[in-house]
């Protein structure tokens, strides 16, 4: 173990999910192929994706259904996401297999370590952070991804004009995000507080089944300046 591994706080828990047997084969199967092994140097992403193209960062995918809807509808992005549970990355490689997207690539490994070791400045085009664990629990409040030394590490990788997208449902998370990007000095809103959800942000069945119950759910959309 390095001095640096494991001095920041953990944003996430690894849950020990069930995976299923179509899972574990995508895992053993397709990873070779779609998936990057962390490794803490800078990755080369227009040879990891065999092309150039606009390149986007997803930061916790949970099963992939959005990400996997996401890149059907862009097939002129690249999509680089992170996720450490393995269930998660099983059910969107499997996605991958069935829709023949590739887009795609998955790096099973923590976001601040990757960003931090693996990311180019200036390599990317857009980062999505889609419904991140909300840590409701005042006492674990510190644990949330979007916090002020997160988003700051994040300005050197985007490039300008470069866009930050963030959804929760929960909205003590929503209202600390906007203040946390408000901010920052390099980013912008797109809108006046709360964005619409755009076009190619698909609703998810956890989504659906909230707005039925009459729960609310909130977008934010930063460029960088």
């Amino acid at each position: 173990m390095t001095e640096t591994t494991h001095r920041h706080i953990r944003s996430f828990v690894l849950r020990q999910g069930r995976v299923s047997p179509a899972q574990q084969r995508a895992v053993d199967t397709l990873m070779p192929r779609f998936g990057i092994t962390y490794a803490p140097q800078p990755l080369d992403l227009e040879l990891a994706f065999g092309r150039p193209a606009p390149k986007i960062l997803e930061i916790g995918f949970g099963m992939g259904d959005s990400t996997a809807a996401i890149a059907a509808a862009k097939p002129e992005n690249d999509y680089l996401t992170l996720e450490v549970h393995t269930p998660g990355v099983g059910n969107l490689l499997k996605l991958i297999d069935e829709q023949g997207l590739n887009n795609i690539r998955i790096i099973q490994h923590d976001a601040v370590e990757v960003l931090r070791d693996m990311i180019a400045d200036g390599s990317l085009d857009g980062v999505h952070i889609y419904f991140p664990d909300p840590w409701h629990k005042a006492r674990h409040n510190k644990r949330r991804l979007v916090q002020s030394p997160f988003v700051a590490s994040l300005m050197p990788k985007l490039k300008t004009g470069g866009y930050i997208h963030f959804a929760t449902d929960w909205q003590e998370y929503a209202e600390q995000a906007l203040a946390v990007f408000s901010a920052e000095p390099q980013l912008e809103n797109t809108a006046d507080g709360y964005a619409p959800r755009p076009d190619y942000r698909p609703l998810t069945k956890f989504e659906q089944r909230g707005i039925r119950l009459g729960h609310g759910v909130w977008d934010l959309i930063f460029k960088k300046r």
